[in-house]
């Protein structure tokens, strides 16, 4: 009974892969993972000749097509956002520290408009938005965050409002003999340049979602008082330390060196460490860093 069951399950479930790879290639997707806004931007379309689709009467198969194949379309995107240093979305996954399952689901919370047609009528579009913080906030697992580094020997420090630390050009990777550009992830580390560890993902608090947010750099030489965007002055505040990063770190260069005097600012008051746990940090990176093109047609 049972290979009679099976035996007559294998002709549906090929018809169903070759369905699913046919409807694949009448499909695609672009958009922008956008490190600036913490979002992955994307839209999906349908081919509606392609697909043997008539409009209007056809239009909830599409419909029905575009939100089958969402995940399976999305998941390149997904998988490929870098984590820290060592690790994207997919490194997790083959490490067993995120099961597919878990990675697929970053996707079902995405904010979704309505289907509609493009300009020319020819497709059948979907766009998504997709919270980097959502994804950092499912990936933070301690319950109580770890003590950022103190010093014996504290020194006197401003109490600032936030932490902006400009690495908008190449700069010298730490034990190699080459410069590089930030790579924005979710986690980037903090050393000072004696290589002592000022932040990491484990001294967040727990209810903050967001480990650093970055930003162009004109978003610091902006015409008003503060030179700050509205974007960053909200978040940076009226009194924000200003650091220039002296290198990088990391087997894909995403962690941040500042200067050892800069690190003692920081770690010399309650107030300033507080700055860190909160996630008032932002790093001033190139532009060409902040988007990352999503296109598969």
């Amino acid at each position: 009974m049972k290979m009679n069951w099976f035996g007559r399950l294998l002709p549906m479930l090929a018809l169903f892969l070759v369905s699913a790879e046919a409807f694949a290639q009448k499909m695609g997707i672009t958009g922008n993972l956008e490190w600036d806004t913490k979002e992955i931007k994307a839209v999906i379309s349908l081919n509606l000749a392609s697909a043997g689709i008539r409009l209007p009467s056809g239009r909830p198969r599409g419909e029905a097509i575009i939100n089958s194949e969402y995940q399976r379309i999305m998941r390149p995107a997904i998988m490929g956002i870098q984590v820290d240093s060592s690790s994207a979305i997919h490194d997790l996954v083959q490490r067993g520290e995120l099961s597919p399952a878990q990675a697929d689901g970053f996707a079902v919370n995405a904010r979704i408009t309505a289907p509609y047609l493009s300009p020319d009528l020819l497709y059948l579009q979907e766009s998504y938005v997709i919270k980097l913080d959502d994804i950092s906030s499912a990936l933070i697992r301690h319950n109580s965050p770890g003590e950022i580094k103190r010093t014996l020997s504290p020194v006197a420090a401003p109490a600032y409002t936030g932490i902006i630390i400009i690495a908008s050009s190449p700069l010298p990777v730490h034990g190699m003999l080459r410069s590089a550009s930030v790579v924005p992830c979710l986690f980037p580390k903090i050393w000072d340049t004696d290589m002592n560890l000022i932040f990491e993902r484990n001294m967040m608090g727990r209810e903050t979602k967001t480990m650093v947010r970055y930003a162009p750099r004109n978003s610091i030489f902006q015409d008003s008082p503060s030179g700050l965007s509205p974007e960053i002055a909200a978040l940076a505040g009226s009194r924000p330390m200003r650091i220039f990063a002296q290198g990088l770190f990391g087997s894909t260069p995403t962690d941040l060196i500042i200067d050892a005097q800069d690190a003692l600012l920081i770690i010399s008051s309650e107030e300033n460490r507080r700055l860190l746990r909160e996630g008032k940090v932002i790093i001033i990176v190139d532009d060409a860093a902040l988007k990352i093109e999503i296109n598969e047609q």
